[in-house]
């Protein structure tokens, strides 16, 4: 294993049980309405589709609101983290909620070792999940490996062009960070999540990467797949430039000054074959 996946994996160990216990993520509300769904999933409803008998797997799924969301749609629902922590929290959600979803532990880049591959009608990578890959390449050859003749892909991310922008200057938008995949990671050191929580973390190393659209789009024909969708959004889920942002009713963030500036994220389908 390598040691920026040692770092991020003990990261997000640490920050599933924070993640579980904020109002952030929803997790009782998720108990209490069985007819609720994530932030992130009711904004991507319009673009995906009917899921009912679709088998679909959920790649980096975290704490797995998302995944229980796709559940909660009609899908046949599997999710894969490479922590343990979140994982555990994602078992003990779908219990509570009484809802059928395999959860394995495993890299992405072990995905097709790990689950049936060649046998997913829908792989879903959610928001803010790629920046932690190294290798696009790799990612595109596993949603190809895992996607049956005719499968989809359905990924909204973080837009490259914003990961690329310094959030510390809160008065402009400078481009300080790489928009094109470096072998390199960004390396970050903060001791806060991204969830309203008291607790500091201990694990405070963390390696990013991030990844051109040209990059992915180009990973993805390269593995024999087909565009069928691409769309820039002026919107986000969190708060990606502090001081420059406003919260909207749907729970996205955007620019409050000139907001056709700068896509903040993408959603992206490809076809197998």
């Amino acid at each position: 294993m390598s040691r920026s996946l040692e770092l991020n994996r003990a990261s997000w160990d640490e920050r599933a049980p924070l993640h579980a216990a904020s109002k952030d993520y929803e997790v009782e509300t998720f108990v209490r309405d069985p007819g609720h769904l994530s932030e992130v999933v009711r904004f991507d409803l319009p673009r995906l589709g009917e899921l009912r008998g679709l088998r679909a797997v959920h790649l980096q799924c975290h704490i797995g609101t998302d995944t229980l969301s796709l559940a909660r749609l009609g899908a046949q629902a599997w999710g894969l983290d490479f922590s343990a922590a979140s994982l555990a929290q994602a078992r003990s959600l779908a219990g509570r909620c009484g809802a059928s979803i395999e959860y394995v532990q495993a890299d992405v880049y072990r995905a097709e070792q790990v689950l049936p591959a060649g046998s997913f009608d829908l792989v879903y990578t959610g928001i803010g999940a790629l920046c932690w890959l190294p290798d696009i390449e790799r990612w595109a050859r596993t949603v190809a490996a895992l996607l049956k003749p005719g499968g989809r892909l359905f990924l909204r991310d973080g837009h490259p062009m914003l990961m690329a922008v310094n959030e510390d200057h809160q008065d402009r938008l400078q481009l300080d960070y790489p928009y094109f995949e470096r072998e390199a990671p960004t390396v970050w050191h903060s001791d806060q999540t991204y969830v309203d929580t008291d607790q500091a973390l201990a694990q405070t190393e963390t390696h990013e990467w991030n990844h051109g659209l040209g990059e992915v789009i180009s990973a993805l024909l390269g593995n024999g797949l087909r565009l069928t969708a691409l769309e820039e959004h002026q919107s986000i889920p969190w708060e990606a430039l502090p001081g420059q942002m406003e919260k909207g009713a749907d729970g996205e963030w955007r620019l409050i000054e000139a907001p056709w500036r700068l896509p903040l994220s993408y959603t992206l389908q490809a076809l197998k074959g």
